[in-house]
């Protein structure tokens, strides 16, 4: 078992895991976007008492998001699904158990859901919720009747305590609004790292190397983007090579990364998401898929007096993204 990525798996008709069915789970149930700081400390207890237990530690999450399939609007990803099992696995536990929510699911009830999903599914012996935990048709269970239908199914539930600092809990919401508004710091602070895009190098309008900066940009890009601007980044390849790190990402280096609609070249109404790798690959990466750490926000983006201009500054973007990215690294030594 890797101690990076936890094995992810799409819930059908098809029974529990052998090991699952012979060693019972800790689950613990929730979105798990993020996985933030308050995520971390709940795996950790819930990873601690499996391991204690002879069982399985497991999450068990849903896609897609339930606020969009009931009417409401779905957050914006802060992660995807196949991060989130490598962030989870990187805390020990072994399984992410993804079950598809549709109109069919939401409308089942309470004991349908503990007895077929949480039982028969997923041999559970402690299922971990949050204080606010709702389920089954219109939200009708709650803690409450998960503890009563543990006590006669033959699990125990339990709500997990909520990590916070001075300002307040953990939360994914907290982690948005700090990105939405560009607040890079708080966002590192409560994701316990720096909040990454991920997307596919796609082909552009090749602007970057007649100034000297070739760009990859990236495309199809599903986490919550920060404001237009100017980055200091940390970049990985996923998923490539006999070089690749035990959680499947090459590291590729520092970078400035730029967000928005080039103002200076005339302007463009899709905004763009462009890379400018602080070292030569000697290679193309057309078609690689990218990880992008944003490590901290540099400057707005803006509109020069031409090309000239414009170069001058991405020197200067160039050097202060190496300075920070230098105190960076240092730090996370």
């Amino acid at each position: 078992m890797s101690p990076f990525t936890a094995v992810l798996t799409v819930l059908g008709d098809a029974p529990a895991p052998e090991d699952v069915r012979a060693r019972g789970t800790v689950l613990v149930i929730g979105n798990f976007d993020g996985v933030h700081r308050g995520h971390q400390a709940v795996l950790r207890e819930a990873v601690a008492e499996a391991r204690g237990r002879g069982l399985v530690p497991a999450v068990l999450t849903f896609d897609p998001h339930p606020a969009g399939v009931l009417g409401r609007e779905a957050p914006p990803l802060l992660t995807t699904l196949e991060r989130r099992a490598e962030l989870i696995g990187a805390f020990g536990v072994e399984r992410v158990f993804v079950r598809h929510f549709d109109r069919a699911f939401a409308a089942c009830t309470p004991e349908a859901f503990a007895r077929s999903l949480l039982v028969e599914a997923l041999s559970a012996r402690v299922v971990v919720v949050g204080d606010n935990f709702r389920f089954g048709v219109k939200r009708s269970g709650d803690l409450a009747s998960l503890r009563e239908l543990g006590a006669s199914l033959g699990f125990e539930a339990r709500p997990h305590a909520m990590a916070h600092d001075s300002a307040g809990a953990y939360s994914s919401t907290r982690a948005r609004e700090a990105i939405r508004a560009g607040d890079l710091d708080t966002a590192d602070l409560v994701l316990g790292r720096p909040h990454a895009l991920s997307g596919v190098v796609v082909h552009g309008a090749k602007r970057g190397r007649t100034i000297g900066f070739p760009t990859a940009n990236l495309g199809d890009v599903p986490e919550l983007l920060p404001p237009d601007g100017v980055y200091a980044v940390d970049v990985d390849e996923l998923g490539v090579g006999a070089e690749r790190s035990p959680s499947g990402a090459l590291p590729l280096g520092d970078g400035v990364m730029n967000i928005g609609v080039r103002p200076t070249v005339g302007g463009d109404p899709r905004r763009s998401i462009e890379v400018h790798l602080l070292r030569d690959l000697g290679r193309e990466i057309y078609d690689a898929r990218l990880r992008v750490h944003l490590v901290a926000r540099l400057r707005a983006e803006q509109r020069f007096d031409g090309l000239d201009a414009l170069k001058a500054q991405i020197n200067l973007d160039v050097d202060n993204a190496r300075a920070r990215l230098a105190a960076w690294h240092a730090r996370e030594l």
